[in-house]
């Protein structure tokens, strides 16, 4: 207990210290020169007595007699008591604080002993907000550096979150915290550099780490992977994406049908015919209702007649392909867009003359029981 009373008193601010020496120093000296001019004492006495009256112990082998001598030392005296009482006030505050922040960190520490697993968060910004809230909801134990307190001041630590106000970058805690029992570190700060540095530090020390990194520009995406990120994600990108097919909505259509892999091509070339997009492909396991989904984002004819080509030269590729078709019976849905809802309706009207079209903007839940019925 000594020892840690000594360390904390060691790094006690020195902004307190250097004004509370200060400030007694200048009193000290107004002492010495009163006694000298107003006492009549020598140096030595004057010192002597400066110190004594400020420290209020007064020995009483120098009184003063007159007006004036009275006034410097009642002066004195009032002022060693006040300024005493301000400066071991200000340490003692001081301490204790550090001492509460030591206590903190302690209970902190031993919070993260007791989890048996848990996510390392770095960055509690807009992004690291839902991504705290999905763990949350989910029951996993976080850990959240964060490097500004007033952030995360609507916080509430328990059993199961543990907010840490330290610079990811500057503090070796984070490559401790990296270890075995960490799930996963995820970084979402705004900041690429930031995010990179941090990668940089915690892939040094635990080679096992799995960690995943916020990118906000496309450039740096490459980076972080070089620098160790199992994972980089950019909300902007994904935002980007999400944007225009909100925007797009009206004009977009998911068409559930029904044909064999022979008729891909005829597709590809209604398609674009009318500048339609096909942005990808459902494939529905008769019985399951989340379907296996494939990207597509494709409207060009040439990208048709080369995957033709494709399946023509590799016949372990097309074996494949009728493999998967008969396991989901044909029926599949695409996601298409189109210029306007008149052309998605007469792009429905041309590919019934040659397709079984099921539905329309159906459901997965829907085509789960369609795909129950034709499978019977």
């Amino acid at each position: 207990m000594r020892k840690i009373t000594l360390r904390i008193w060691t790094k006690l601010s020195t902004k307190y210290l250097t004004k509370g020496i200060i400030l007694i120093l200048l009193l000290f000296a107004y002492g010495i020169i009163g006694s000298y001019f107003i006492m009549g004492l020598n140096l030595i006495d004057s010192i002597y007595y400066s110190a004594i009256t400020m420290a209020t112990v007064g020995y009483g082998d120098y009184i003063p007699s007159t007006g004036i001598q009275k006034i410097f030392a009642t002066t004195l005296a009032l002022g060693g008591v006040v300024l005493l009482a301000y400066v071991f006030n200000i340490m003692l505050t001081n301490f204790q604080e550090r001492m509460g922040k030591y206590s903190k960190g302690v209970r902190k520490m031993k919070a993260i002993e007791n989890m048996d697993t848990y996510y390392v968060l770095c960055g509690y910004g807009r992004v690291g907000k839902i991504v705290l809230q999905e763990l949350s909801e989910r029951k996993q134990n976080v850990i959240v550096f964060e490097k500004n307190p007033e952030v995360t001041q609507d916080l509430v630590e328990n059993e199961n979150l543990v907010v840490i106000n330290k610079d990811a970058t500057e503090d070796d805690l984070i490559q401790k915290l990296s270890g075995n029992k960490c799930r996963s570190v995820i970084i979402s700060t705004g900041d690429d550099v930031t995010n990179l540095f941090i990668v940089l530090t915690i892939r040094e020390t635990n080679p096992n780490a799995w960690i995943v990194s916020r990118a906000s520009k496309l450039e740096n995406i490459s980076r972080l992977k070089k620098a160790g990120a199992d994972k980089v994600v950019s909300p902007e990108i994904i935002g980007g994406k999400d944007l225009y097919l909100e925007s797009a909505k009206p004009h977009l259509l998911r068409l559930t049908v029904q044909h064999s892999s022979d008729e891909i091509f005829d597709e590809f070339k209604t398609i674009a015919k009318y500048d339609c997009t096909l942005e990808n492909i459902d494939y529905h396991i008769p019985g399951i209702e989340t379907p296996l989904s494939r990207q597509i984002k494709t409207m060009n004819i040439e990208d048709g007649k080369r995957y033709t080509n494709y399946l023509e030269n590799n016949k372990e590729a097309k074996d494949a392909l009728d493999n998967l078709y008969n396991a989901v019976n044909n029926i599949h849905s695409h996601l298409i867009s189109g210029p306007n809802k008149d052309t998605l309706n007469k792009l429905i009207e041309e590919l019934e003359k040659y397709e079984t079209i099921l539905g329309k903007n159906l459901t997965n839940k829907e085509i789960m029981e369609i795909t129950k019925k034709r499978k019977e």
